[in-house]
C-alpha cells in the first residue's frame, strides 16, 4: 500500500478534521489547511500548496494526492450569493485541477447529492444526468464539470447527509435540542443516507491508496455514503435514542410545513454499487455509524 502525503483544502471542516484523524491512524501524512491558509480560488496559493505537497512527498518517500474538501455549503445563503458559492464550488476546483494536472498529482474532489433534482425514487447512479434545483447544487455540478474536463487524473466522490465532529450539523443540532428538553418537529418526507465523516474519510483514503497504488477505478465518478436510507425524522429519533432521550419527543412534519429558501431534495439516496464494484469497502449502515459516533469521546454530544 502506498504511503500517502495528502493535502486537504478545506481542512478545518468536519471532513477535513476526520481526514487528519484517520490519516494519522494509517500512517498518512495529512496537511489540512483551512480557507484562511489555503484559498482554493487563488492560483498562487494553490500552486504553492501543491508544490509543497510534492516536495514533502519526495523528501519522505511518499506519494502525493489532493483530497478537496473545500466547499461553500450554506445551501440557503447560496440562493442570495450564488456568485460567492460559484467561486468556491466551481472556480476553486477548476484551479485545483489545473495545478494538479500540471504537477501530475491525483485529485479526489468531494461533491454532493444536491447535483440531482431529488425527485427520483430509486438510488441515483454516478452516471445519472445531474439536474440541480438550487444554487448550491448548480455550483457543485459546475465544479464537477471543471474537474472532469481539466485533464487532471481526478475522481469525483459524491456523498450526502454528512455529520461529524465540529461545525454545525443535523446530529449536533438534534443532540442540543434533546439536552435542552425541546420537542422538535422534523421533516418526514425527505429520504437520504446519513454519512459519518470518519467513515467517509476512511473511504476517501482507501480510494487515494487505490489511485496511487495502481488499482484506480475506471469510473471517474463514484458515490460514497452510509449504508441504507432513512428520513430526517427517523434520523432525529435515532439521535434521541442514542442520548437516552425519549424519541417520541420528536414529531414528524412535512417539507411544506418547514419552507426554506433553497428547496430540499425529497429523495437523496445515492447508489454505492459502483463503489463496491471498484473493490472499495462499503461504508457501514448509517444506524451503526451513528452509534459509533455517539460513543466517540470526540463527538461530545451530551451538552451540544
Amino acid at each position: 500500500m502506498s504511503r500517502l502525503a495528502v493535502l486537504v483544502p478545506g481542512g478545518s471542516g468536519q471532513l477535513g478534521k476526520d481526514l487528519s484523524a484517520v490519516g494519522a491512524e494509517r500512517d498518512a501524512a495529512v496537511r489540512a489547511p483551512g480557507s484562511a491558509e489555503l484559498d482554493v480560488t487563488s492560483p498562487g496559493a494553490v500552486l504553492e500548496g501543491v508544490s509543497q505537497l510534492v516536495d514533502q512527498a519526495r523528501a519522505e518517500g511518499r506519494v502525493p494526492v489532493v483530497i478537496n474538501a473545500a466547499a461553500y455549503t450554506a445551501v440557503d445563503a447560496a440562493e442570495e450569493d450564488e456568485h460567492r458559492a460559484f467561486a468556491v464550488n466551481a472556480d476553486g476546483p477548476r484551479v485545483l485541477a489545473a495545478v494538479c494536472a500540471s504537477r501530475r498529482v491525483p485529485l479526489l474532489h468531494v461533491s454532493t447529492d444536491y447535483v440531482f433534482g431529488g425527485d427520483g425514487d430509486v438510488p441515483y447512479e454516478p452516471d445519472t444526468p445531474p439536474g440541480p434545483r438550487t444554487a448550491y447544487g448548480r455550483t457543485k455540478a459546475a465544479g464537477e464539470d471543471a474537474v472532469l474536463g481539466s485533464g487532471a487524473r481526478a475522481w469525483i466522490v459524491r456523498t450526502a447527509w454528512v455529520y461529524g465532529v465540529g461545525g454545525g450539523n443535523f446530529v449536533r443540532t438534534m443532540a442540543r435540542l434533546a439536552s435542552e428538553g425541546a420537542n422538535p418537529s422534523v421533516v418526514d418526507d425527505q429520504r437520504g443516507s446519513p454519512t459519518w465523516t470518519a467513515d467517509l474519510a476512511s473511504g476517501l483514503l482507501e480510494l487515494a491508496s487505490a489511485v496511487t497504488g495502481g488499482t484506480a477505478p475506471e469510473r471517474r465518478v463514484l458515490h460514497c455514503t452510509g449504508g441504507g436510507e432513512t428520513t430526517w425524522y427517523e434520523f432525529a429519533r435515532a439521535v434521541f435514542e442514542e442520548l437516552g432521550a425519549d424519541p417520541d419527543r420528536v414529531s414528524p412534519c412535512t417539507t411544506a410545513e418547514y419552507p426554506r429558501p433553497a428547496p430540499r431534495p425529497a429523495y437523496s439516496v445515492l447508489s454505492n454499487a459502483a463503489w463496491r464494484e471498484a473493490g472499495l469497502t462499503p461504508l457501514r449502515p448509517w444506524r451503526e455509524a451513528l452509534s459509533a459516533f455517539a460513543a466517540d469521546p470526540r463527538s461530545a454530544l451530551v451538552g451540544s
